[in-house]
């Protein structure tokens, strides 16, 4: 059991941040405009994504990037960085080493999420596990004004 326990810990410590699967803090890197097209820069599965209410909390999701359009998925949970977005909408995502200050919105329009799930399906496989534009929650990440 020791062992196992060493070996778990070696595990954890030996692993980059962004591979892990815990929460943490304010994201570090360098802050770059967003790009006119987030589709090959969003191609990476799992990017590191933080809200900014009350404090800084960062996790790691699943993205896509469909030309114009980033999104985030959260299906039918409200999950600790979902309530975040509720609070106050300002996020950032890190991709490499780039920081992308963005504003998140709740998309409500079924034709838009249709689009978003067919890409979703492409790029991992399957289709959003719940796709009622009204019980998900998918948010759409915006430039902020200062970048429009």
């Amino acid at each position: 059991m020791r062992t196992r326990v060493l070996l778990l810990f070696v595990l954890l410590v030996g692993c980059a941040k962004e591979n892990l699967p815990f929460s943490s803090g304010e994201l570090t890197g360098v802050v770059t405009p967003p790009p006119a097209d987030w589709t090959a820069i969003a191609a990476d599965e799992v990017v590191q994504f933080e809200t900014r209410a009350p404090d800084p909390y960062s996790v790691n999701l699943w993205v896509l990037g469909q030309g114009q359009r980033l999104y985030v998925f959260a299906g039918g949970s409200r999950s600790n960085w979902v309530e975040d977005i509720e609070l106050n909408p300002n996020v950032r995502m890190k991709i490499g080493d780039a920081i992308y200050e963005l504003t998140a919105v709740r998309v409500h329009d079924a034709d838009e999420f249709e689009t978003f799930a067919q890409g979703w399906q492409a790029k991992y496989g399957n289709r959003p596990w719940n796709d009622d534009v009204r019980e998900t929650y998918l948010m759409r990440l915006n430039p902020t004004e200062k970048d429009t």
